[in-house]
């Protein structure tokens, strides 16, 4: 069997040797040597492994970020895990004493305090009946046998009620590291104060004897139970500040006395000796975190240890692609319910992972995504009774597993079509078929509509756009007006330009409609029609130029499901586009650079070579724009 994956023509190598199924592969054992693509993060993290530092790592979800934590645990040394136990305080109840002890050691006080509380209490109550059996039997020789009986109970009940109790004397183990192979780590995401930092239960038998001893009631934390090992926080700025500044400190000063977090508990009266939590702390989250993030806690975690970006991609070289192969053999291992893939299997899981980076020679790191097209192709093949996931199970995971976007966007797609929003044949004044995505990997036909009338206004026209349009879409309106102006040669200072998006429910972002908006309203200044069944996507800078934009595949692949026949697309993007096999031949890709091309392939009819030639002759778009002098402040 061959090893290699043939693209554009080129073969490929893809793996070292010949394999049949990836139970051939072998896996690493420690976890920090199956990360995929994050050689750097992989670096730092082993470095602050061995010095103890504190990562604070920000990226995408789903591109390794808690299974660089767990592995981050299996680095540090098991010598140094420690049990914590909490005693009872005989001067003082509500200040429980706290005492560390080696890995292990902890169960064996435990259980020996317990056996020897539970021989001390066998010998109190084998007196206790003695003591009750020669009361009744001296009131029987002496004929007062029922008082006897009422002395004996009383006994009974004054014991138990007075006596001391052996049980609360026993020493709670508040954290145990018990035949753990490694440190320890904690996933302390989303929780709330009482689980992070500790709490003590309610008691609501304070009085009369039944009270339950307060060192029985403490409760470790996370950050306690994280103690010699890692503890783990995702989307850390969804922690409130008080809890942040409780970590902080922490932090700061490596134990934290545990005490009651709701004020009106009776546990809120106990507060521990302070309770050693030596963690190393990885916190993780989105760009965002940083924002809601308390500043003294960046700043900690910054001045003494690493900030990681987590990549996104990786490029598409043949190690990184034999590490990728590796992936899914980790993956089956993992899952552990799936069968292994083959090649051609394998091979559709790299195709899969170029077409999900969106950039021209580069895999998708974000593999918790792809790890789930992998458990859907076997849970695929396992339905049918097979042994090995082969590549037509992956093509029906593919269709299987859309995300929920996808699944919106197809449902849109069917009702532009039923209610006719988009057209697909003819031509139409100020009408086009822009390109938009939807959730990152699932595009959508973007009707456009564009109409020139007289100004409302008595001092100038404006430009007005519809469709819950957002800062970056109002912004790239905007830019193309300028455009328009200097193209068009006309004077539409006394006009209103309206462009309408269509079906825009969920609102417009980004600047990819940008040529989209500027053709629909050049068409309906010089009444050319558009050719409706081009679409087209890309974004124009204010000389006209067409730049770069993201999705370009998924919205291709929208176009051709709609049965639109060409797209234009930025020549830029050219490489970027990784299309399936089952759309390449039903739509033809137009790559262009600037307006002029655009216009070119789309408009249509007598008057198109007219204003072809009028823009070509104005001086490739070099605005000439009066801008005032920048005063400084």
């Amino acid at each position: 069997m061959e090893n290699d994956i043939t693209t554009s023509g080129e073969k490929i190598e893809l793996y070292g040797e010949t394999f049949d199924t990836t139970d051939s592969i072998d896996v690493p054992e420690l976890m920090i040597d199956q990360i995929i693509g994050q050689e750097h993060a992989v670096e730092v993290v082993k470095k602050a492994a061995s010095q103890r530092r504190h990562v604070m790592m920000i990226g995408s979800p789903g591109t390794g970020k808690s299974l660089l934590a767990k592995a981050m645990a299996e680095l540090l040394p098991k010598e140094e895990l420690q049990d914590i136990l909490a005693y009872p305080n005989p001067e003082d109840n509500n200040n429980p004493k706290i005492r560390l002890v080696p890995a292990g050691k902890g169960r064996e006080i435990v259980m020996a305090h317990k056996m020897e509380a539970q021989k001390k209490v066998q010998s109190r109550n084998m007196l206790m009946m003695i003591l009750v059996f020669g009361i009744i039997i001296y009131s029987f020789y002496v004929g007062q046998l029922l008082w006897g009986i009422i002395a004996a109970i009383m006994i009974l009940l004054l014991t138990r009620q007075f006596m001391p109790k052996e049980e609360q004397m026993i020493p709670k183990m508040i954290v145990s590291n018990y035949q753990k192979e490694h440190a320890s780590f904690i996933d302390a995401t989303g929780t709330h104060a009482g689980a992070l930092l500790g709490d003590v239960r309610h008691d609501p038998f304070q009085s009369g004897g039944l009270e339950t001893p307060a060192h029985d009631r403490v409760e470790s934390g996370d950050i306690h139970k994280s103690h010699k090992g890692v503890l783990f926080i995702d989307e850390i700025n969804t922690l409130n500040l008080e809890s942040q500044q409780s970590l902080l400190t922490a932090l700061q000063e490596k134990e934290y006395p545990i005490t009651g977090q709701s004020e009106r508990s009776s546990g809120a009266l106990v507060k521990t000796e302070p309770v050693p939590c030596d963690f190393i702390m990885v916190a993780a989250g989105n760009l965002d975190a940083m924002e809601k993030m308390h500043p003294a806690l960046r700043s900690r975690i910054k001045g003494y240890g690493y900030e990681l970006f987590m990549r996104e991609s990786m490029l598409d070289t043949p190690e990184n692609r034999k590490n990728l192969v590796r992936f899914v053999a980790q993956e089956v291992m993992r899952d552990g319910h799936i069968p292994p893939f083959d090649k051609g299997a394998v091979d559709e899981v790299i195709r899969e992972a170029q077409r999900r980076a969106g950039r021209k020679g580069h895999l998708t790191l974000k593999l918790r995504d792809l790890g789930g097209l992998i458990r859907v192709a076997g849970d695929i093949a396992q339905s049918e009774e097979v042994t090995t996931v082969t590549e037509k199970h992956v093509l029906a995971a593919k269709k299987m597993a859309r995300s929920i976007e996808q699944q919106l966007a197809d449902n849109y797609l069917e009702r532009k079509k039923d209610y006719q929003l988009f057209k697909k044949k003819g031509g139409a004044v100020g009408r086009v078929n822009g390109l938009a995505v939807m959730g990152g990997d699932s595009g959508i036909v973007l009707p456009i509509m564009a109409e020139v009338t007289p100004a409302q206004s008595s001092s100038e026209g404006r430009v007005i756009a519809t469709g819950m349009l957002k800062d970056i879409a109002k912004e790239a309106v905007q830019n193309v007006s300028a455009v328009i102006k200097n193209i068009t040669g006309k004077n539409v200072i006394n006009h209103d330009i309206h462009i309408q998006f269509i079906g825009t429910y969920e609102g417009v972002e980004g600047d990819s409609a940008s040529i989209s908006i500027a053709t629909a309203v050049i068409s309906a200044i010089e009444g050319i029609p558009i050719d409706q069944s081009v679409a087209m996507t890309g974004s124009l800078s204010v000389r006209g130029d067409v730049l770069p934009i993201g999705g370009v595949t998924y919205k291709i692949e929208a176009a051709a499901q709609a049965g639109i026949k060409k797209v234009i697309i930025p020549k830029s993007n050219e490489d970027d586009v990784l299309i399936e096999e089952a759309y390449r031949d039903k739509i033809e890709i137009i790559p262009v650079t600037t307006i002029v091309e655009v216009i070119e392939h789309s408009f249509v009819g007598p008057e198109k070579n007219r204003i072809v030639e009028k823009l070509q002759n104005l001086a490739n778009f070099k605005l000439n724009l009066d801008l005032p002098d920048v005063v400084p402040v």
